[in-house]
Protein backbone atom coordinates (compact mmCIF):
# COMPACT_ATOMS: atom_id res chain seq x y z
CA UNK A 1 0.00 0.00 0.00
CA UNK A 2 3.08 2.35 1.10
CA UNK A 3 4.43 1.75 -2.54
CA UNK A 4 1.25 2.45 -4.59
CA UNK A 5 0.56 5.74 -2.30
CA UNK A 6 4.41 6.48 -3.26
CA UNK A 7 3.92 6.35 -6.55
CA UNK A 8 0.66 8.18 -6.43
CA UNK A 9 2.65 10.79 -5.14
CA UNK A 10 5.58 11.11 -7.77
CA UNK A 11 2.92 10.79 -10.45
CA UNK A 12 0.17 13.35 -10.97
CA UNK A 13 -2.07 11.19 -13.33
CA UNK A 14 -1.87 8.69 -16.01
CA UNK A 15 -2.99 9.26 -19.40
CA UNK A 16 -5.73 10.09 -21.23
CA UNK A 17 -6.33 7.07 -23.95
CA UNK A 18 -7.36 4.40 -21.73
CA UNK A 19 -9.56 3.82 -18.18
CA UNK A 20 -8.27 5.86 -15.31
CA UNK A 21 -6.13 8.13 -17.19
CA UNK A 22 -6.71 11.87 -16.85
CA UNK A 23 -3.31 13.75 -18.28
CA UNK A 24 -3.03 14.94 -21.51
CA UNK A 25 -2.39 12.68 -24.81
CA UNK A 26 0.32 14.03 -25.47
CA UNK A 27 2.24 12.81 -21.93
CA UNK A 28 3.84 9.70 -21.46
CA UNK A 29 5.12 8.32 -17.90
CA UNK A 30 7.99 5.80 -18.14
CA UNK A 31 9.69 3.42 -15.91
CA UNK A 32 12.47 2.02 -18.21
CA UNK A 33 15.73 2.31 -16.46
CA UNK A 34 17.50 3.00 -13.66
CA UNK A 35 18.35 7.13 -12.70
CA UNK A 36 21.88 7.94 -14.51
CA UNK A 37 24.09 8.29 -11.17
CA UNK A 38 26.98 10.63 -13.20
CA UNK A 39 23.44 12.31 -14.78
CA UNK A 40 23.26 13.58 -18.28
CA UNK A 41 26.91 14.51 -19.45
CA UNK A 42 27.71 13.04 -22.52
CA UNK A 43 31.38 13.72 -22.16
CA UNK A 44 31.45 11.48 -19.33
CA UNK A 45 29.22 8.76 -20.78
CA UNK A 46 25.84 9.25 -20.93
CA UNK A 47 23.86 8.24 -23.95
CA UNK A 48 26.47 5.46 -24.25
CA UNK A 49 23.83 2.88 -23.89
CA UNK A 50 21.47 4.28 -25.97
CA UNK A 51 20.28 7.75 -27.42
CA UNK A 52 21.65 10.60 -24.93
CA UNK A 53 18.05 12.12 -25.59
CA UNK A 54 18.96 15.83 -25.00
CA UNK A 55 21.98 16.10 -26.66
CA UNK A 56 22.51 15.09 -30.85
CA UNK A 57 25.28 12.96 -32.38
CA UNK A 58 26.96 13.17 -35.33
CA UNK A 59 25.83 10.05 -36.69
CA UNK A 60 23.30 7.05 -35.60
CA UNK A 61 22.31 4.10 -35.97
CA UNK A 62 18.71 2.75 -37.36
CA UNK A 63 16.30 -0.12 -36.97
CA UNK A 64 18.70 -2.03 -39.18
CA UNK A 65 21.84 -1.27 -37.42
CA UNK A 66 22.78 0.81 -40.44
CA UNK A 67 24.56 4.26 -40.05
CA UNK A 68 22.80 7.12 -41.11
CA UNK A 69 23.36 10.96 -40.25
CA UNK A 70 22.14 12.51 -37.58
CA UNK A 71 24.11 16.30 -36.95
CA UNK A 72 26.58 15.73 -39.73
CA UNK A 73 24.94 16.44 -42.97
CA UNK A 74 26.53 13.68 -44.81
CA UNK A 75 28.89 10.87 -44.27
CA UNK A 76 32.29 10.91 -43.07
CA UNK A 77 35.59 10.90 -45.13
CA UNK A 78 38.40 8.94 -44.14
CA UNK A 79 41.79 9.52 -45.62
CA UNK A 80 44.05 6.82 -47.52
CA UNK A 81 45.84 5.75 -44.54
CA UNK A 82 42.77 5.96 -41.80
CA UNK A 83 43.95 8.25 -39.17
CA UNK A 84 42.19 11.79 -40.82
CA UNK A 85 38.11 11.99 -40.29
CA UNK A 86 36.35 14.28 -42.07
CA UNK A 87 33.01 15.35 -40.97
CA UNK A 88 30.50 18.31 -42.77
CA UNK A 89 27.46 19.56 -40.14
CA UNK A 90 24.38 20.35 -41.26
CA UNK A 91 23.64 24.44 -40.86
CA UNK A 92 20.01 23.92 -39.28
CA UNK A 93 20.68 22.80 -35.94
CA UNK A 94 20.19 24.61 -32.76
CA UNK A 95 20.55 23.79 -29.15
CA UNK A 96 17.89 23.88 -26.78
CA UNK A 97 18.65 27.82 -25.74
CA UNK A 98 18.47 28.66 -29.37
CA UNK A 99 22.54 28.87 -30.00
CA UNK A 100 23.84 27.58 -33.12
CA UNK A 101 25.56 23.88 -33.38
CA UNK A 102 28.71 24.34 -34.66
CA UNK A 103 32.10 22.77 -35.11
CA UNK A 104 33.68 24.54 -32.32
CA UNK A 105 31.07 22.89 -29.94
CA UNK A 106 31.98 19.18 -31.66
CA UNK A 107 36.03 20.10 -30.97
CA UNK A 108 34.60 21.35 -27.21
CA UNK A 109 32.59 17.86 -27.10
CA UNK A 110 35.81 15.58 -28.04
CA UNK A 111 38.59 17.55 -26.16
CA UNK A 112 36.36 17.76 -22.91
CA UNK A 113 35.52 13.69 -23.12
CA UNK A 114 39.49 12.93 -23.74
CA UNK A 115 40.16 14.82 -20.64
CA UNK A 116 37.22 13.19 -18.77
CA UNK A 117 39.21 10.00 -18.00
CA UNK A 118 35.47 8.35 -18.06
CA UNK A 119 34.27 4.96 -20.13
CA UNK A 120 35.01 7.03 -23.32
CA UNK A 121 38.33 6.13 -24.88
CA UNK A 122 39.81 8.76 -26.68
CA UNK A 123 43.55 7.71 -26.18
CA UNK A 124 43.76 7.07 -29.75
CA UNK A 125 42.40 10.64 -31.02
CA UNK A 126 45.75 12.81 -31.55
CA UNK A 127 43.56 16.49 -31.94
CA UNK A 128 39.88 17.50 -33.43
CA UNK A 129 40.19 20.79 -35.32
CA UNK A 130 37.12 23.58 -36.51
CA UNK A 131 37.31 24.08 -40.08
CA UNK A 132 34.78 27.38 -40.13
CA UNK A 133 31.62 26.54 -38.45
CA UNK A 134 30.54 23.65 -39.93
CA UNK A 135 33.33 21.05 -40.96
CA UNK A 136 35.33 18.46 -38.35
CA UNK A 137 38.58 17.43 -38.93
CA UNK A 138 39.19 14.47 -36.49
CA UNK A 139 43.60 13.10 -36.62
CA UNK A 140 44.20 9.88 -35.17
CA UNK A 141 47.50 8.51 -34.10
CA UNK A 142 46.86 5.45 -35.79
CA UNK A 143 44.12 3.79 -37.86
CA UNK A 144 41.13 2.92 -36.09
CA UNK A 145 37.87 1.79 -37.87
CA UNK A 146 35.70 1.77 -34.44
CA UNK A 147 36.16 5.44 -33.76
CA UNK A 148 32.78 5.96 -35.74
CA UNK A 149 31.43 4.38 -32.77
CA UNK A 150 32.38 7.48 -31.04
CA UNK A 151 30.67 9.47 -33.44
CA UNK A 152 27.41 7.24 -33.18
CA UNK A 153 27.08 7.21 -29.47
CA UNK A 154 29.12 10.96 -27.96
CA UNK A 155 26.09 13.62 -27.80
CA UNK A 156 27.29 16.85 -28.41
CA UNK A 157 27.37 19.66 -25.93
CA UNK A 158 27.55 23.57 -26.22
CA UNK A 159 30.82 24.98 -25.48
CA UNK A 160 29.15 28.76 -24.58
CA UNK A 161 26.57 26.39 -22.07
CA UNK A 162 29.00 24.10 -20.46
CA UNK A 163 30.27 24.24 -16.47
CA UNK A 164 30.67 22.02 -13.76
CA UNK A 165 26.54 21.38 -13.43
CA UNK A 166 26.63 20.44 -16.96
CA UNK A 167 25.42 16.97 -16.12
CA UNK A 168 22.78 18.07 -14.10
CA UNK A 169 21.10 20.78 -16.16
CA UNK A 170 22.01 19.59 -19.47
CA UNK A 171 21.62 21.29 -22.85
CA UNK A 172 21.45 19.68 -26.21
CA UNK A 173 20.26 19.78 -29.68
CA UNK A 174 17.96 16.72 -28.93
CA UNK A 175 14.34 15.50 -29.37
CA UNK A 176 13.79 16.50 -25.79
CA UNK A 177 15.20 19.09 -22.93
CA UNK A 178 15.20 18.24 -19.23
CA UNK A 179 12.91 20.66 -17.28
CA UNK A 180 12.80 19.44 -13.75
CA UNK A 181 15.06 16.32 -11.67
CA UNK A 182 14.14 14.92 -8.60
CA UNK A 183 17.01 13.19 -7.82
CA UNK A 184 16.11 9.72 -6.50
CA UNK A 185 12.41 9.70 -7.54
CA UNK A 186 12.07 11.14 -11.22
CA UNK A 187 13.11 13.15 -14.13
CA UNK A 188 10.77 15.07 -16.69
CA UNK A 189 11.74 16.47 -20.21
CA UNK A 190 9.39 18.16 -22.95
CA UNK A 191 10.08 18.40 -26.27
CA UNK A 192 12.47 20.43 -27.74
CA UNK A 193 10.87 23.05 -30.06
CA UNK A 194 13.82 24.34 -32.01
CA UNK A 195 14.95 20.49 -32.75
CA UNK A 196 15.84 19.86 -36.74
CA UNK A 197 14.95 16.51 -36.92
CA UNK A 198 11.44 14.48 -37.13
CA UNK A 199 9.15 15.91 -34.13
CA UNK A 200 7.93 13.76 -31.67
CA UNK A 201 4.58 12.82 -31.17
CA UNK A 202 4.50 13.33 -27.10
CA UNK A 203 5.42 16.75 -25.81
CA UNK A 204 6.07 15.82 -22.32
CA UNK A 205 8.08 12.96 -20.80
CA UNK A 206 8.46 11.53 -17.15
CA UNK A 207 10.97 9.46 -16.45
CA UNK A 208 10.50 7.32 -12.93
CA UNK A 209 12.98 5.76 -11.02
CA UNK A 210 11.47 2.83 -9.60
CA UNK A 211 12.70 -0.61 -8.29
CA UNK A 212 11.41 -3.61 -10.98
CA UNK A 213 8.78 -4.53 -8.06
CA UNK A 214 8.12 -0.63 -7.95
CA UNK A 215 7.66 -0.51 -11.77
CA UNK A 216 5.51 -3.75 -12.00
CA UNK A 217 3.27 -2.39 -9.58
CA UNK A 218 3.02 0.75 -11.13
CA UNK A 219 1.73 -0.65 -14.17
CA UNK A 220 -0.60 -2.40 -12.25
CA UNK A 221 -1.84 0.48 -10.54
CA UNK A 222 -2.57 2.37 -14.58
CA UNK A 223 0.53 4.72 -13.32
CA UNK A 224 3.05 4.22 -16.28
CA UNK A 225 2.49 3.87 -19.97
CA UNK A 226 5.97 1.98 -20.22
CA UNK A 227 7.33 -0.18 -17.52
CA UNK A 228 10.77 -2.41 -17.92
CA UNK A 229 9.82 -5.64 -16.29
CA UNK A 230 12.17 -8.98 -15.63
CA UNK A 231 11.59 -12.11 -17.10
CA UNK A 232 10.41 -13.64 -13.69
CA UNK A 233 7.07 -10.91 -14.27
CA UNK A 234 6.36 -11.69 -17.80
CA UNK A 235 3.51 -14.61 -16.71
CA UNK A 236 1.72 -12.30 -15.03
CA UNK A 237 -1.23 -10.32 -17.13
CA UNK A 238 -1.33 -6.36 -16.62
CA UNK A 239 -4.98 -4.98 -17.70
CA UNK A 240 -4.25 -2.72 -20.75
CA UNK A 241 -1.09 -3.65 -21.57
CA UNK A 242 1.03 -5.75 -23.73
CA UNK A 243 4.49 -7.06 -23.67
CA UNK A 244 7.47 -5.88 -25.88
CA UNK A 245 10.33 -8.18 -26.33
CA UNK A 246 12.95 -6.50 -27.54
CA UNK A 247 15.97 -8.67 -28.97
CA UNK A 248 19.24 -7.79 -27.38
CA UNK A 249 23.07 -8.13 -27.16
CA UNK A 250 22.78 -8.17 -23.68
CA UNK A 251 24.22 -11.12 -23.53
CA UNK A 252 25.55 -13.69 -20.43
CA UNK A 253 28.47 -16.49 -20.37
CA UNK A 254 31.22 -18.02 -18.61
CA UNK A 255 34.44 -16.83 -19.57
CA UNK A 256 36.87 -19.88 -18.51
CA UNK A 257 40.60 -19.35 -17.50
CA UNK A 258 42.70 -20.20 -20.59
CA UNK A 259 45.94 -20.97 -18.93
CA UNK A 260 47.35 -23.40 -16.30
CA UNK A 261 47.64 -22.57 -12.91
CA UNK A 262 51.04 -21.05 -11.36
CA UNK A 263 50.62 -17.57 -12.48
CA UNK A 264 50.19 -14.47 -10.37
CA UNK A 265 48.80 -10.99 -11.04
CA UNK A 266 50.76 -8.06 -9.82
CA UNK A 267 48.40 -7.85 -7.02
CA UNK A 268 49.15 -11.40 -5.78
CA UNK A 269 46.02 -12.86 -7.27
CA UNK A 270 46.28 -16.30 -8.83
CA UNK A 271 46.35 -16.69 -12.51
CA UNK A 272 44.90 -20.46 -14.02
CA UNK A 273 43.50 -23.35 -13.80
CA UNK A 274 44.41 -26.43 -15.05
CA UNK A 275 41.17 -27.87 -16.21
CA UNK A 276 39.70 -24.96 -17.97
CA UNK A 277 43.21 -24.99 -20.09
CA UNK A 278 42.04 -27.88 -21.34
CA UNK A 279 40.65 -27.14 -24.80
CA UNK A 280 38.47 -30.21 -24.82
CA UNK A 281 37.00 -29.48 -21.26
CA UNK A 282 36.39 -25.96 -23.07
CA UNK A 283 34.55 -27.32 -25.93
CA UNK A 284 33.18 -30.08 -24.97
CA UNK A 285 31.57 -27.30 -22.43
CA UNK A 286 30.01 -25.74 -25.36
CA UNK A 287 28.96 -28.69 -27.09
CA UNK A 288 26.83 -29.99 -24.01
CA UNK A 289 25.03 -26.67 -23.14
CA UNK A 290 20.99 -26.62 -24.43
CA UNK A 291 20.95 -22.87 -24.56
CA UNK A 292 17.55 -23.05 -26.05
CA UNK A 293 16.47 -24.70 -22.94
CA UNK A 294 18.30 -22.51 -20.81
CA UNK A 295 16.29 -19.46 -22.67
CA UNK A 296 12.85 -21.13 -21.42
CA UNK A 297 13.41 -22.63 -18.40
CA UNK A 298 15.68 -19.44 -16.82
CA UNK A 299 14.25 -16.24 -19.14
CA UNK A 300 10.65 -17.97 -19.79
CA UNK A 301 11.47 -17.50 -23.17
CA UNK A 302 12.56 -14.40 -23.33
CA UNK A 303 15.71 -14.59 -25.19
CA UNK A 304 17.92 -15.68 -27.75
CA UNK A 305 20.61 -18.58 -27.69
CA UNK A 306 24.14 -16.94 -27.37
CA UNK A 307 27.02 -17.87 -29.83
CA UNK A 308 29.60 -15.02 -29.53
CA UNK A 309 29.44 -11.47 -27.63
CA UNK A 310 28.36 -10.05 -31.02
CA UNK A 311 25.25 -11.79 -32.02
CA UNK A 312 23.23 -10.32 -34.74
CA UNK A 313 25.35 -7.48 -35.12
CA UNK A 314 27.05 -6.23 -38.70
CA UNK A 315 30.29 -7.42 -37.17
CA UNK A 316 28.61 -10.95 -36.54
CA UNK A 317 30.32 -14.64 -38.20
CA UNK A 318 27.32 -16.34 -38.32
CA UNK A 319 29.39 -19.37 -39.22
CA UNK A 320 30.93 -19.30 -35.57
CA UNK A 321 27.94 -20.81 -34.22
CA UNK A 322 27.73 -24.44 -32.65
CA UNK A 323 25.31 -27.17 -33.02
CA UNK A 324 23.76 -27.42 -29.04
CA UNK A 325 22.83 -29.59 -26.97
CA UNK A 326 25.01 -32.40 -28.10
CA UNK A 327 25.97 -34.73 -24.98
CA UNK A 328 27.09 -37.44 -26.92
CA UNK A 329 29.48 -35.51 -28.95
CA UNK A 330 30.86 -33.62 -25.84
CA UNK A 331 31.41 -37.18 -24.41
CA UNK A 332 33.45 -37.91 -27.43
CA UNK A 333 35.42 -34.85 -27.33
CA UNK A 334 36.97 -35.72 -23.94
CA UNK A 335 37.26 -39.27 -24.77
CA UNK A 336 39.74 -38.57 -27.73
CA UNK A 337 41.38 -36.08 -25.35
CA UNK A 338 42.13 -38.67 -22.63
CA UNK A 339 39.52 -38.10 -20.45
CA UNK A 340 38.07 -40.75 -18.37
CA UNK A 341 36.32 -42.06 -15.51
CA UNK A 342 38.73 -44.35 -13.79
CA UNK A 343 36.77 -44.25 -10.37
CA UNK A 344 33.33 -44.74 -11.16
CA UNK A 345 32.27 -41.72 -9.73
CA UNK A 346 31.12 -40.02 -12.69
CA UNK A 347 33.74 -36.89 -12.72
CA UNK A 348 36.15 -37.44 -15.37
CA UNK A 349 39.95 -37.89 -14.69
CA UNK A 350 42.78 -37.30 -16.76
CA UNK A 351 47.18 -37.84 -15.39
CA UNK A 352 45.07 -37.33 -11.82
CA UNK A 353 43.46 -34.12 -12.84
CA UNK A 354 39.84 -34.51 -11.81
CA UNK A 355 37.59 -32.48 -14.48
CA UNK A 356 36.13 -30.21 -11.56
CA UNK A 357 36.56 -26.32 -11.26
CA UNK A 358 34.54 -23.90 -9.80
CA UNK A 359 31.77 -21.06 -11.29
CA UNK A 360 31.20 -17.89 -9.55
CA UNK A 361 28.38 -15.21 -10.00
CA UNK A 362 27.79 -12.01 -8.43
CA UNK A 363 25.43 -12.70 -5.32
CA UNK A 364 21.88 -11.51 -5.54
CA UNK A 365 22.03 -11.70 -9.48
CA UNK A 366 19.02 -13.97 -9.71
CA UNK A 367 19.76 -14.78 -13.52
CA UNK A 368 23.19 -15.54 -13.30
CA UNK A 369 22.55 -17.96 -10.59
CA UNK A 370 20.23 -19.83 -12.43
CA UNK A 371 21.86 -20.26 -15.53
CA UNK A 372 24.79 -20.89 -13.52
CA UNK A 373 23.09 -23.68 -11.74
CA UNK A 374 21.19 -25.09 -15.24
CA UNK A 375 24.52 -24.93 -16.63
CA UNK A 376 26.33 -27.25 -13.77
CA UNK A 377 23.34 -29.78 -14.08
CA UNK A 378 23.25 -29.71 -18.15
CA UNK A 379 27.65 -30.58 -17.82
CA UNK A 380 27.21 -33.07 -14.87
CA UNK A 381 26.37 -35.92 -17.36
CA UNK A 382 29.23 -35.76 -19.06
CA UNK A 383 31.74 -36.06 -16.45
CA UNK A 384 32.26 -32.89 -15.57
CA UNK A 385 31.37 -30.94 -12.29
CA UNK A 386 30.82 -27.62 -11.28
CA UNK A 387 30.85 -26.17 -8.23
CA UNK A 388 28.82 -23.09 -8.13
CA UNK A 389 29.09 -20.02 -5.76
CA UNK A 390 27.88 -16.63 -5.65
CA UNK A 391 30.41 -13.72 -3.94
CA UNK A 392 30.60 -10.37 -4.07
CA UNK A 393 32.31 -8.68 -7.06
CA UNK A 394 35.15 -7.53 -4.87
CA UNK A 395 35.52 -11.30 -3.96
CA UNK A 396 35.19 -12.27 -7.59
CA UNK A 397 38.09 -9.92 -8.46
CA UNK A 398 40.05 -11.69 -6.62
CA UNK A 399 40.21 -14.72 -8.21
CA UNK A 400 38.43 -14.36 -11.22
CA UNK A 401 41.87 -15.08 -13.30
CA UNK A 402 41.82 -18.63 -11.86
CA UNK A 403 38.30 -19.47 -11.69
CA UNK A 404 35.56 -19.26 -14.12
CA UNK A 405 33.08 -16.44 -14.43
CA UNK A 406 29.15 -15.84 -15.19
CA UNK A 407 29.82 -12.62 -17.03
CA UNK A 408 27.74 -10.24 -18.83
CA UNK A 409 28.26 -7.56 -22.01
CA UNK A 410 26.91 -6.69 -24.55
CA UNK A 411 27.46 -3.65 -26.84
CA UNK A 412 27.45 -1.74 -30.26
CA UNK A 413 30.89 -1.29 -30.71
CA UNK A 414 33.22 -3.98 -31.95
CA UNK A 415 35.89 -3.20 -29.96
CA UNK A 416 34.03 -4.74 -27.01
CA UNK A 417 35.28 -8.03 -29.00
CA UNK A 418 38.62 -6.68 -29.00
CA UNK A 419 38.88 -5.63 -25.38
CA UNK A 420 37.84 -9.42 -24.37
CA UNK A 421 40.24 -11.26 -26.46
CA UNK A 422 43.50 -9.96 -27.36
CA UNK A 423 46.51 -10.38 -25.73
CA UNK A 424 46.54 -6.32 -24.85
CA UNK A 425 44.07 -6.79 -22.48
CA UNK A 426 44.94 -10.18 -20.53
CA UNK A 427 44.22 -9.34 -16.83
CA UNK A 428 42.92 -5.57 -17.66
CA UNK A 429 39.90 -4.88 -15.63
CA UNK A 430 37.32 -7.31 -16.38
CA UNK A 431 37.86 -7.56 -19.72
CA UNK A 432 40.13 -10.80 -20.93
CA UNK A 433 39.96 -12.10 -17.08
CA UNK A 434 40.88 -15.68 -18.47
CA UNK A 435 44.06 -14.50 -19.91
CA UNK A 436 43.33 -15.84 -23.55
CA UNK A 437 45.77 -15.20 -26.43
CA UNK A 438 45.71 -16.63 -30.01
CA UNK A 439 48.39 -14.49 -32.27
CA UNK A 440 45.87 -15.51 -35.59
CA UNK A 441 43.01 -13.80 -33.57
CA UNK A 442 45.36 -11.05 -32.79
CA UNK A 443 46.46 -10.15 -36.79
CA UNK A 444 42.83 -10.61 -37.57
CA UNK A 445 41.36 -7.80 -35.20
CA UNK A 446 44.50 -5.53 -35.32
CA UNK A 447 43.85 -5.69 -39.50
CA UNK A 448 39.35 -4.84 -38.73
CA UNK A 449 41.34 -1.91 -35.95
CA UNK A 450 43.24 -0.57 -39.52
CA UNK A 451 40.74 -1.16 -41.42
CA UNK A 452 40.00 2.37 -43.89
CA UNK A 453 37.01 0.84 -44.93
CA UNK A 454 34.04 0.19 -42.66
CA UNK A 455 33.27 -3.29 -44.86
CA UNK A 456 37.13 -4.58 -44.60
CA UNK A 457 36.92 -4.59 -41.14
CA UNK A 458 33.11 -6.31 -40.75
CA UNK A 459 35.23 -9.25 -42.58
CA UNK A 460 38.01 -9.39 -40.26
CA UNK A 461 35.73 -9.06 -37.19
CA UNK A 462 34.09 -12.03 -38.32
CA UNK A 463 37.53 -13.75 -39.69
CA UNK A 464 38.36 -13.11 -35.73
CA UNK A 465 35.51 -15.11 -34.61
CA UNK A 466 36.03 -18.58 -37.09
CA UNK A 467 38.53 -18.00 -40.52
CA UNK A 468 37.90 -21.74 -40.75
CA UNK A 469 40.91 -23.03 -38.78
CA UNK A 470 40.98 -20.87 -35.54
CA UNK A 471 38.76 -17.99 -33.87
CA UNK A 472 37.74 -16.97 -30.32
CA UNK A 473 34.00 -18.98 -30.53
CA UNK A 474 33.28 -22.69 -29.73
CA UNK A 475 34.84 -23.98 -32.97
CA UNK A 476 37.89 -22.40 -32.27
CA UNK A 477 39.25 -21.61 -28.77
CA UNK A 478 36.07 -21.87 -27.09
CA UNK A 479 37.45 -19.22 -23.95
CA UNK A 480 33.98 -18.53 -23.77
CA UNK A 481 30.91 -20.64 -23.02
CA UNK A 482 28.29 -18.10 -24.80
CA UNK A 483 24.42 -19.14 -23.45
CA UNK A 484 21.79 -16.34 -23.66
CA UNK A 485 20.75 -12.69 -25.48
CA UNK A 486 18.23 -11.58 -22.10
CA UNK A 487 15.55 -10.04 -24.03
CA UNK A 488 14.66 -6.93 -22.94
CA UNK A 489 11.07 -6.88 -21.62
CA UNK A 490 8.68 -3.90 -21.32
CA UNK A 491 5.46 -3.65 -20.47
CA UNK A 492 3.28 -1.21 -22.93
CA UNK A 493 0.19 0.38 -22.72
CA UNK A 494 -2.17 -1.57 -25.77
CA UNK A 495 -2.20 1.41 -27.81
CA UNK A 496 0.80 2.86 -27.71
CA UNK A 497 3.31 2.13 -30.77
CA UNK A 498 7.24 2.48 -29.49
CA UNK A 499 8.09 1.75 -32.93
CA UNK A 500 10.94 -0.91 -34.52
CA UNK A 501 13.26 -1.29 -31.85
CA UNK A 502 16.92 -1.92 -33.05
CA UNK A 503 18.51 -4.62 -31.41
CA UNK A 504 19.41 -3.44 -27.59
CA UNK A 505 22.88 -3.63 -25.84
CA UNK A 506 24.00 -4.42 -22.45
CA UNK A 507 21.07 -3.25 -19.77
CA UNK A 508 22.50 0.55 -19.03
CA UNK A 509 21.11 3.80 -20.13
CA UNK A 510 17.27 3.84 -21.48
CA UNK A 511 17.99 2.34 -25.32
CA UNK A 512 14.57 1.82 -25.68
CA UNK A 513 13.84 5.69 -26.53
CA UNK A 514 16.71 5.35 -28.90
CA UNK A 515 13.79 6.04 -31.51
CA UNK A 516 11.38 8.02 -29.73
CA UNK A 517 11.11 10.32 -32.36
CA UNK A 518 8.90 7.21 -33.73
CA UNK A 519 6.43 6.89 -30.47
CA UNK A 520 2.56 7.77 -30.82
CA UNK A 521 -0.58 6.52 -30.29
CA UNK A 522 -2.56 4.12 -32.80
Amino acid sequence: MFLLLLISLVVSGCGSNSKGRDKPADELVLAVGAEPEGGFDPTTGWGRYGSPLFQSTLYRRDAQMKIENDLAASGYEVSADGTVWTVKLRKDAKFSDGKPVTAADVKFTFETAAKSGSIIDLTNMKSVEAEGDYTVRFTLKEAQSTFVTLLITTGIVPKHAYGKDYAEHPIGSGPYKLVQWNKGQQVIVEANPDYYGKKPYFRKLTFLFLSEDAAFAAAKANKVDVSYIPAAFSKQKVDGMRIEAVHTVDNRGIVFPYVKSGGKTKDGYPIGNDVTADPAIRKAINTAIDRKALVQGVLEGYGTPAYTVNDGLPWYNPSAATPDADPAGAKKQLTDAGWKDTTGSGVLEKNGLKAQFTLVYPSGDVTRQSLALAVADMIKPIGIRIDVQGKSWDDIEKTMHANAVMMGWGSHDPLEMYNLYSSKYRGVEYYNSGFYSNPAVDEWMNKALRATREEDALEFWKKAQWDGTTGVSAKGDAPWAWLVNIDHLYLVKDKLDIGKQFIHPHGHGWPVTDNIDEWMWK
